[in-house]
């Protein structure tokens, strides 16, 4: 919620008026998040005014400080909702950066993958604030992403997988 979203946002401002439309997956507690990317988009639109987007709520896979334990079963329920809205969409493309929203979104883009319905690039951007280690979604999604992205050195060192490009938010 709030630093993720601006974090986001900053890397969809560089992109080209091809990545359109755009799929907004957040958490359906997250209200700030809808603000913020509606906001955004209504300032793209002045650039790019025949640039679509939608949003789609999901319910959370993870409440802050939720015990491991239980995160699972929140997580595959919020599975239930990511399935189908990922096979509705059927995303070339899923860029994300660490919310606990995006591992059930990744993970059901990639069951379409291994069942041959579509195969999506996963895009996983780990937040500037990571400095020394990973969130729990980087520790997931370094896995099963086609590129990991970290802004600190430290980190490409302690996972060689991950591309270092610096600072890009």
């Amino acid at each position: 919620t709030g630093g993720h979203t601006t974090e986001i946002l900053r890397l969809l401002s560089c992109l080209s008026e091809s990545y359109s439309p755009r799929h907004y997956v957040f958490a359906d507690s997250d209200k700030m998040s809808e603000a913020k990317i509606c906001s955004f988009e209504q300032k793209r639109a002045e650039t790019f005014p025949n640039s679509q987007f939608t949003l789609d709520r999901i319910p959370r896979s993870r409440e802050v400080r939720q015990s491991w334990t239980s995160s699972v079963v929140t997580t595959l329920y919020s599975m239930l909702y990511s399935l189908p809205l990922t096979y509705k969409l059927k995303p070339d493309l899923i860029l994300c950066n660490g919310p606990g929203t995006c591992v059930p979104v990744c993970i059901s883009a990639l069951l379409l993958g291994l069942l041959g319905i579509k195969r999506t690039i996963i895009v996983y951007v780990e937040s500037i604030c990571r400095v020394e280690t990973l969130s729990l979604s980087g520790k997931i999604l370094y896995y099963f992403s086609d590129y990991f992205i970290v802004q600190w050195p430290d980190l490409k060192e302690k996972y060689p997988k991950s591309v270092f490009l610096g600072r890009i938010v």
